[in-house]
């Protein structure tokens, strides 16, 4: 049974409209990420679930009770803001205790309580220090601590790492994760981060122009994008566009310079396609032993791999090579390309294009 479900969840500012007919379900003790660009409905989305921001048609029903109308303050969901939102004038304990304080929840148990979060956070050394005599990391989770310690039945988690640094912020990302999965809160988080929502999340709801384009695991989205935007945004991607020749069992594509056969998506012959190709699929080989040819225009060293542009009878494609020793290519130099039929994707070459059922 689902836990947190959303139905036709739409949202209007006036005219426009910033989330549409959003459906979710979400079960218990599941990790969702709602993932996409600034400006695509994702912490919209957030906020009608936690009571801020009014429904314009739709429902939420959380644990089979419809709270759409439900007023924030009683919904009694653990929320973690972008910028934290302590209190600068409360210490450590105070913070974490404040929401058990609303709840009118007696000292003896509050104090325990308080205690038992701290330490699942790693800062009992910490409860008598201020907001300001903390780092980003630490502030980080006393926000953290002090969502939990009320035992909500969802966590909402908006952008909760996007102000430490890249370093602080990888080590948070697991860190986050573990405690969620030690105390089993459902959670949905917001992020507009593919690393951090591809590395933690169970599924992944990948959001554009106010629609969720493709709910699923991380994997499945990474792998099996849908559309030219979600495999462009999450991750890397090379693109190529092409006429499908044949249909069936295995679909052959004309790309110009090249014939290949993919997997069978499902469009009819005739029909213009974009095959998809991640960089890291792609294998550098002797000059006129793969598929085909190119030459290096640029190349970029990222400590454990080598981006390579190469410029081909197809464009310039993109190659993600490890550095495994081996001598990197040299600008100018000539290498050969090829890559496995099964890591080929086809997509319409506009989000319009149909396919059969």
């Amino acid at each position: 049974m689902s836990f947190l479900k959303l139905s036709n969840l739409t949202k209007f500012y006036g005219p426009n409209c910033a989330v549409s007919a959003m459906n979710l379900v979400v079960e218990k003790g599941e990790f969702v990420s709602l993932l996409g660009p600034s400006g695509c409905g994702k912490t919209t989305t957030l906020q009608m679930i936690a009571g801020f921001e009014a429904v314009s048609s739709g429902t939420i029903e959380l644990d089979g009770r419809d709270i759409t109308q439900v007023p924030a303050n009683t919904r009694g969901l653990g929320i973690v803001f972008q910028s934290y939102a302590l209190f600068p004038h409360m210490s450590v304990t105070d913070n974490v205790s404040f929401g058990l304080e609303m709840r009118k929840c007696p000292k003896a148990e509050r104090l325990e309580r308080v205690k038992a979060a701290l330490a699942l956070v790693h800062l009992e050394d910490y409860s008598a220090r201020y907001p300001r005599e903390l780092s980003g990391g630490q502030r980080q989770r006393v926000a953290l601590a002090r969502a939990l310690v009320i035992e909500p039945p969802v966590l909402l988690l908006d952008e909760p790492l996007s102000n430490l640094d890249a370093k602080l912020r990888e080590e948070m990302q697991f860190e986050l994760r573990k405690i969620q999965r030690k105390v089993g809160t459902t959670t949905v988080m917001v992020t507009h981060d593919q690393s951090e929502a591809m590395s933690i999340s169970d599924r992944v709801v990948v959001m554009e122009g106010g629609r969720a384009t493709q709910i699923d695991h991380p994997h499945s989205v990474y792998e099996h994008p849908c559309t030219r935007f979600i495999s462009t945004f999450v991750g890397k991607a090379n693109l190529l566009s092409g006429r499908v020749l044949t249909s069936g069992t295995r679909t052959r594509v004309d790309l110009g310079a090249l014939t290949v056969d993919a997997e069978d998506a499902g469009f009819r012959p005739g029909t213009a396609v974009l095959l998809s190709v991640r960089p890291e699929k792609l294998q550098l080989v002797e000059a006129g032993r793969g598929r085909l040819d190119g030459k290096v225009r640029e190349r970029f060293f990222l400590g454990s791999q080598w981006l390579y542009a190469l410029q081909t009878a197809l464009g310039e494609l993109l190659v993600l090579s490890p550095n495994d020793g081996r001598p990197a290519l040299d600008e100018g130099q000539a290498a050969g390309l090829d890559w496995p039929d099964h890591c080929m994707r086809l997509l319409p070459a506009d989000e319009a294009a149909e396919t059969t059922p």
